[in-house]
């Protein structure tokens, strides 16, 4: 049996933090897990040179960072948080 290498942890671990984050019922915690994951694959997919992969997933993660900039700023102001 070969040993895992460290790029396929981070691929594994990248995989776990996004089906995690699809369990999640507060939406900041699905977040920041889905943004985990989604940096972790960017990672992965740049290591194994899968550049539609690295792609994706940063765009996931920027929409990811966007909507938890938006959560924060609006915490105050449900009226907002809402928009």
């Amino acid at each position: 049996m070969e040993a895992v290498n460290t790029i396929e942890i981070i691929g594994y671990s990248a995989s776990v933090m996004v089906a995690i984050s699809l369990m999640m019922k507060d939406i900041i915690w699905l977040r920041c897990l889905n943004f985990t994951g989604c940096a972790l694959f960017v990672i992965y997919g740049a290591s194994i040179e899968a550049w539609p992969v690295a792609g994706m997933n940063a765009f996931v993660a920027c929409i990811n960072v966007y909507h938890l900039l938006k959560l924060y700023r609006n915490r105050n102001n449900p009226q907002l948080a809402s928009e």
